[in-house]
């Protein structure tokens, strides 16, 4: 929700005029989270290969007030206990070795995955905080999947929304751009051979399939990049 207030704080205050927000991956959902704060000055989303999940229709919130022991005794533990496991993981995770081999697991065309690519994820995990950003973005928001939910988002939309996905992507494939589409009617699905990043494998099919869609927008976007 950081990044959500990031996004429409900068197209309030820089941007300043009708535009139309891109995303990968968590990315995407960032932006279209953000769409959703500006329905005055977003005129379209696009979404590569975005991260988010629909929510169970069947699940019901429970909600129950906390006894003494939960609060001051098993909470505490638990959350010593996902510190400690999510900080060993995210060790792991941020190892150039182990970067490389997630790249290549989901670009179909491996000769994109270079050093440069593998140092663009590695160096802000070097950061002092990014662990603790790690933890967070686990904890209260992948495990907290029934609030952020692309039904509950979509619902809130009402600008186009272009989909430009990756069929061949082992994280997030086809099945769930269909359903995207057909829950939102407003969107436009371009399938592409590629992987999670098709922006970076396919520029040229992205760029093209991009383009079309933004001149079908009303008012007409200012075709730049800031």
């Amino acid at each position: 929700m950081v990044w959500r207030d990031q996004v429409v704080d900068f197209v309030k205050e820089i941007v300043k005029e009708p535009t139309v927000l891109v995303g990968n991956s968590l990315g995407g959902f960032t932006a279209l989270v953000a769409a959703t704060g500006l329905p005055d000055l977003v005129n379209g989303v696009a979404l590569l290969n975005s991260a988010g999940q629909f929510g169970d229709g069947k699940r019901e919130s429970e909600t129950s007030e906390e006894t003494a022991l939960q609060k001051f005794l098993l909470k505490p533990l638990k959350e010593v206990f996902q510190r400690v496991v999510l900080g060993f993981l995210f060790w792991q995770a941020k190892q150039p070795a182990r970067v490389l081999s997630v790249l290549k697991s989901v670009y179909i065309n491996s000769s994109n995955v270079d050093d440069y690519l593998v140092e663009s994820i590695t160096r802000p995990a070097q950061d002092p905080n990014a662990g603790e950003v790690y933890y967070r973005l686990m904890t209260r928001f992948m495990m907290n999947q029934s609030k952020y939910t692309l039904d509950a988002v979509l619902s809130e939309l009402s600008c186009p929304l272009l989909l430009l996905w990756g069929d061949l992507d082992p994280w997030v494939g086809p099945a769930k751009a269909n359903r995207i589409k057909e829950f939102y009617p407003k969107t436009t699905l371009v399938n592409l051979q590629a992987g999670h990043c098709p922006h970076d494998e396919t520029p040229e099919l992205v760029n093209k399939a991009l383009l079309d869609w933004l001149t079908t927008l009303t008012p007409e976007v200012t075709l730049q990049t800031v």
